[in-house]
């Protein structure tokens, strides 16, 4: 079995890096999932950031920009069409940012922590509750 160099789940998957390796692309186009890296080989099978992304960037996002358009309208007042054209650009461009490395981020955080969907312990031989 090869050895692969530790690689920071961090840094590869804000680079959108494979996180085995490190050196692979993890992402085709904007945000779709590569089939496999080309550099290791590690098949992305596993990858599956589902809404995680989205969250983190609805959280962000609204933070940094109702924190920035309540400090111009306390300073300075502005009619409301200023803020419209601050404030709806600012959010678009700032969260169209962001989603991609933090998509490689939630995906190589998956893989170095080994994250798996939740299962019963008797998933094979019984319905689960509430279903």
């Amino acid at each position: 079995m090869t050895e692969y160099p530790e690689s920071s789940p961090t840094s590869a998957g804000l680079r959108c890096r494979c996180p085995r390796c490190g050196e692979g692309d993890l992402l085709r186009g904007f945000l779709q999932v590569e089939d496999q890296c080309e550099s290791c080989g590690l098949s992305y099978d596993f990858a599956d950031s589902g809404d995680g992304p989205a969250v983190f960037i609805m959280m962000i996002v609204g933070f940094v920009i109702v924190g920035a358009a309540l400090a111009v309208e306390v300073s300075f007042s502005p009619p409301l069409a200023v803020h419209l054209l601050l404030w709806i650009p600012a959010t678009i461009i700032l969260s169209f940012c962001l989603l991609r490395p933090l998509k490689g981020l939630m995906i190589a955080l998956q893989y170095k922590n080994d994250a798996q969907e939740a299962k019963w312990a008797d998933d094979d031989n019984e319905e689960k509750p509430n279903e």
